[in-house]
C-alpha cells in the first residue's frame, strides 16, 4: 500500500506521543511524573456537567448545524462583546471540534501552494504541520529568553514577503507562557496594517494570566485590524474541558463560511451535548475559572524557582498559560554511564529512563535548547518531579 505523500510531510504530535508513553509506563506500574500533557488536572465544573446531562435527558442528541448551534454562537457573541468589545454576527463564527480543529479549518480554507505563514518560534507543535498540510510554507521568527520569547515589529517586518498570507500570534503562548502587552500588540498591529495578510490570534489561554497582568486581544487594541483578524478560542483550557472538544473561530464572514464548508465534508457538526455544555461554560458562573488560575499561579511560581535553582538551568518566568520552558542546554555534552546527551530529545529520553520524569523536548517547538513542562499537575507531583530532575542533572558527568 502506498500512502499519500502528505503523510510523510508531517510528524505525529510529539506532546501527545510523550503523554501516551508516560501513561503506558504508568499502566505498567512505573512511577512516572508526567509534565507532558497540556490539559488541566482539575475536573470540569459541576454546572457544566449538569448542563450536558440535561441535554441528554432532553434528547438533544441529534445533528446540529455544521458550524454550531445558534445558541452557542450567541453565547460566543456575548462573550466577545463583554470581554473584548468586539462585535460579531452569527455568520462570522464557526464552531469546531476543538480549537485545534478550528486552526486546521483555517489553514485548509485559506492556505494554498506558494503561500507563506509567519510563525513566531518557539511555537505550538501543530502550527507548522497544519500549514504544510495545506500546501503552505512556515516562515519562522526566532525568539528567546532575552526577548521574553516575543517578536519585535522589526522582526515581523523583515519576515513579510509578497507571499505572506497570515501571521499566527499565540498569547499567552504555548510553550513559553509569554504574553504580549497592549503596547506590544499595538506596535505589531501597526506593521500588520501596512500589509495585506490575515492575523490568526490564538487566544486559548486568555483566562490564565498571572502577576496581575491583563489579557489583550490584538483586534481589540488595534480595531482597524478586526476585518483581517481571526480570533481562535475554545473551552478546553479555561474550563477543564479538553475531552469535550469545542473550539471556535470569529472572523470574516467569507472565511467562516469556507471553514464551515470544509467541516461539512469532514466531521460535520461538533457534538451536540458538548455544545450545550459550552453554552453553560460561557454564560454560567466563572468562579471555578478564577480558582484554577490562582492555583496555576502558585504552581508557576514554585516550578520557576526550583528550575532556576538547578545548576546551569535558566527558566523564563511565564506570565500566562500553564507551561514553563527552561533552558537545559548547559547539560548538553555531559554523559550518564558513558552515554552522551547532545540535544533536547536525548535529555528528555534520559529523564524518562533514569529519573522517571516525562517532559517534551524543545526541538518539537523549534527550540532545541529548551524543554516544555506543563504544571497542570498536582503540587505534590511538581515537587517530586523537580527533585528527580535536579538529582538527574547532578548525576551527569
Amino acid at each position: 500500500m502506498k500512502l499519500a505523500d502528505r503523510v510523510n510531510k508531517i510528524q505525529p504530535s510529539p506532546t501527545l506521543a510523550i503523554d501516551a508513553k508516560a501513561k503506558a509506563l504508568k499502566a505498567q506500574g512505573v512511577d512516572i511524573v508526567g509534565f507532558g500533557a497540556g490539559e488541566p488536572d482539575f475536573d470540569t465544573p459541576l454546572n457544566i456537567k449538569e448542563a450536558a446531562k440535561k441535554a441528554i435527558d432532553a434528547g438533544f442528541t441529534k445533528y446540529t448545524p455544521v458550524g454550531g448551534t445558534d445558541e452557542l454562537k450567541d453565547a460566543i457573541i456575548a462573550k466577545m462583546k463583554n470581554d473584548h468589545g468586539l462585535e460579531y454576527t452569527r455568520d462570522e463564527i464557526s464552531v469546531a471540534c476543538g480549537a485545534k480543529h478550528s486552526l486546521y479549518n483555517i489553514s485548509q480554507a485559506l492556505i494554498q501552494d506558494g503561500d507563506e505563514v509567519i510563525i513566531p518560534a518557539p511555537y505550538w507543535v501543530s502550527y507548522p504541520d497544519q500549514v504544510v498540510l495545506a500546501g503552505g510554507t512556515p516562515v519562522y521568527i526566532e525568539t528567546d529568553e532575552a526577548t521574553g520569547f516575543k517578536i519585535t515589529p522589526a522582526q515581523l517586518e523583515k519576515a513579510i514577503s509578497k507571499n505572506t498570507k497570515a501571521l499566527i500570534l499565540n498569547s499567552p503562548c504555548n510553550p513559553t507562557g509569554a504574553s504580549y502587552s497592549v503596547e506590544e500588540l499595538k506596535a505589531i498591529g501597526k506593521v500588520c496594517l501596512k500589509h495585506d495578510f490575515l492575523v490568526i490570534s490564538d487566544d486559548i489561554y486568555e483566562r490564565l494570566m498571572y502577576d496581575g497582568l491583563k489579557f489583550a486581544e490584538i483586534a481589540e487594541v488595534v480595531p482597524e485590524l478586526k476585518p483581517r483578524t481571526v480570533v481562535v478560542n475554545g473551552v478546553s483550557k479555561t474550563y477543564a474541558m479538553t475531552g469535550w472538544r469545542i473550539g471556535y473561530a470569529c472572523g470574516p464572514k467569507e472565511l467562516m463560511g469556507a471553514m464551515t464548508k470544509m467541516q461539512s465534508q469532514s466531521t460535520s457538526n461538533p457534538t451536540s451535548i458538548a455544545q450545550k455544555a459550552a453554552v453553560e461554560a460561557l454564560k454560567g458562573p466563572q468562579d471555578a475559572v478564577a480558582a484554577m488560575a490562582v492555583e496555576f499561579e502558585k504552581r508557576r511560581t514554585y516550578i520557576v524557582e526550583r528550575l532556576n535553582a538547578m545548576p546551569g538551568v535558566t527558566c523564563f518566568k511565564a506570565t500566562g498559560a500553564f507551561y514553563v520552558f527552561p533552558n537545559f542546554s548547559s547539560v548538553y555534552g555531559k554523559s550518564f554511564n558513558g552515554k552522551k546527551i547532545s540535544n533536547s530529545t536525548e535529555f528528555a529520553a534520559y529523564l524518562l529512563e533514569e529519573a522517571k520524569v516525562a517532559l517534551v523536548p524543545g526541538v518539537a517547538f523549534g527550540a532545541d535548547k529548551y524543554a516544555r513542562l506543563s504544571y497542570a499537575v498536582s503540587m505534590e507531583n511538581i515537587r517530586k518531579g523537580m527533585d528527580r530532575i535536579e538529582a538527574a542533572i547532578k548525576n551527569l558527568e
